[in-house]
């Protein structure tokens, strides 16, 4: 009987170790939690049909260049829930070059519901939105609100 809940345990825990990933991006690899998590996030929710989102998309490829070493990742994800090959494209046609999620990552960070875009996320490394930004935003401007919210010296 020991031995079965003993087995029962290493199973629970490896099955919650697996949860953890972020699934996978616009390339169809996966994203380990480990590349996230305890890292502030800038999350941007985008869509082709955007103009605001094709503009500031430059923007966002620029800030994830500048932040290179730093403990900030930007993240991209598709308002319209594109997935595999259709996502690959789309992200291709708006000249994405940082990570876009294919899995909606609102309910793991308890985003609230948005019907604009652009839209903005700041997370910290607990996983707590420190910051929503609506409408289009530039890479100056994203580096002084990371540095308001303190994930960047100032």
């Amino acid at each position: 009987m020991l031995k079965r809940a003993s087995w029962a345990v290493v199973w629970m825990l490896l099955l919650a170790g697996c949860g953890a990933d972020y699934g996978v991006d616009q390339h169809g690899q996966k994203v380990a939690a480990d590349a996230l998590d305890k890292r502030w996030l800038v999350v941007n929710y985008w869509a082709e049909w955007c103009g605001p989102c094709r503009q500031e998309v430059s923007e966002l490829s620029t800030l994830a260049k500048q932040l290179g070493s730093t403990n900030v990742r930007v993240i991209g994800v598709n308002f319209d829930n594109l997935q595999g090959d259709e996502l690959l494209k789309s992200s291709q046609a708006m000249g994405i070059g940082y990570t876009v999620l294919a899995a909606n990552p609102a309910e793991h960070f308890g985003f609230p519901e948005s019907e604009g875009l652009p839209i903005t996320y700041l997370v910290d490394p607990e996983g707590k939105v420190r910051e929503q930004l609506l409408g289009q935003q530039t890479a100056a401007g994203l580096k002084a609100a990371l540095k308001a919210v303190g994930a960047l010296q100032r």
